[in-house]
């Protein structure tokens, strides 16, 4: 990396670099300005799709006791696995070899493992939720105490949304150490056209990414597809993604009668789902909490799709009225609701003139709010902060 050597350092704990869906994580590590990236992880996965200089990342050792101690603490104790004492010592190494300046801990539950690092690191430490981190698990009373640890050995507590800093409140994080960091995306990278609604009778072409999990909906989703179908046989569903639903959506298809018109397309890279989205007309996710507790933050696939100037058909969950207006840049409707879901789409799909509309707004809501330069300028803005917290506290 160019100018590393008088830049301050990010150590960047990720526990594995980088699972498929992680984008916007990589982005937040490479697109650094003010400062340089080290990466400390447990496991490297996906090398060509998220490239670093091996001189920026650490391997920290897995101690063979981990699985044992795995079955101990998440099964019997039902708490978080806390580091080893030879973890501990090789973390410290790690950043001190990379001298860095302040660490950042992705996620809140993998900083729940850290905790006896946290509590022994005399550095700045910023924690940042993502979604599913402040929902699964937090039934559990060893979780939210190991939580409640996390928030007191961090300088700043980062979420993705106004409604994840709210969960982050009720899990008894201290009003002053919140701070809101968008994930951002690179705008240049995706092209905005103005959609055009096809010509009467023509194929409406719906679109979701995401993994096949269930709190992204998707079985609202194609129970809505199915009933827009009933007035527009020409449309089509594609879906983009992998994950443990797939048979059963794939069930739910056929029995829906809509197999033929629903085309599930695998995890696919960037450029094959920018093409897919090119040729789409509506992007869909109708997110819900799932019976786990996880959530959505901004889902990243959705911002995305709105930068191509995709319109929006979602729910009102988490951090997706934050970044889709409704009746402006998309539809919104309650998680579950298939039919409000099918109704939103029929009536956009309609108004060929307010279809373009939302077009447009989809790309200026995204301009406004998600750009990459700007939350990557508040990201080091709170590692300053965190600094100079750190250091007022004679930390």
């Amino acid at each position: 990396m160019e100018d590393t050597e008088r830049k301050p350092v990010v150590a960047a704990y990720i526990s594995t670099y980088l699972p498929s869906d992680m984008r916007h994580v990589f982005r937040q590590v490479v697109a650094l300005q003010s400062f340089a990236a080290a990466v400390l992880a447990r496991k490297r996965r996906n090398e060509e799709a998220y490239p670093i200089h091996k001189k920026q990342i650490t391997l920290l050792r897995r101690p063979r006791s981990r699985a044992l101690r795995r079955w101990w603490y998440g099964r019997v104790k039902g708490a978080p696995v806390p580091m080893s004492d030879r973890e501990v010592r090789d973390a410290l190494y790690a950043i001190q070899k990379h001298d860095a300046s302040v660490l950042h801990v992705y996620f809140g539950n993998i900083a729940a493992e850290l905790l006896p690092l946290l509590r022994t690191l005399r550095h700045p430490v910023v924690v940042s939720f993502h979604g599913a981190d402040a929902g699964v698990g937090t039934g559990s009373p060893a979780y939210r105490e190991a939580l409640r640890g996390v928030f007191r050995c961090a300088e700043l507590v980062l979420a993705r949304s106004h409604s994840l800093l709210g969960r982050l409140r009720e899990l008894g994080c201290p009003e002053a150490k919140l701070r809101l960091n968008r994930a951002g995306v690179v705008l240049s990278s995706l092209p905005f056209t103005e959609r055009q609604a096809p010509p009467a009778g023509g194929r409406w072409r719906f679109l979701q990414v995401c993994r096949l999990v269930e709190k992204k909906g998707l079985p609202v989703a194609l129970r809505a597809f199915a009933a827009v179908r009933e007035r527009h046989p020409a449309a089509e569903f594609h879906i983009a993604g992998d994950g443990p639903m797939r048979g059963e959506l794939e069930g739910l298809a056929g029995e829906l009668g809509i197999s033929g018109a629903v085309t599930f397309h695998g995890f696919l890279d960037l450029e094959a789902v920018a093409e897919l989205a090119g040729r789409s007309h509506l992007f869909v996710h109708p997110s819900q909490t799932a019976g786990d507790g996880n959530r959505e933050g901004v889902p990243n696939a959705m911002l995305e799709a709105m930068a191509t100037g995709l319109p929006v058909l979602a729910t009102r969950h988490g951090g997706i009225p934050e970044a889709v207006a409704d009746g402006v840049s998309g539809r919104l409707v309650d998680e579950g609701d298939a039919a409000g879901l099918a109704a939103a789409a029929l009536e956009l799909m309609a108004s060929p003139e307010t279809y373009a509309g939302y077009s447009r707004a989809a790309r200026a809501a995204v301009e406004e709010g998600f750009a990459l330069a700007e939350t990557i300028d508040s990201l080091e803005g709170h590692y300053r902060e965190a600094i100079a917290l750190a250091k007022a506290s004679g930390k």
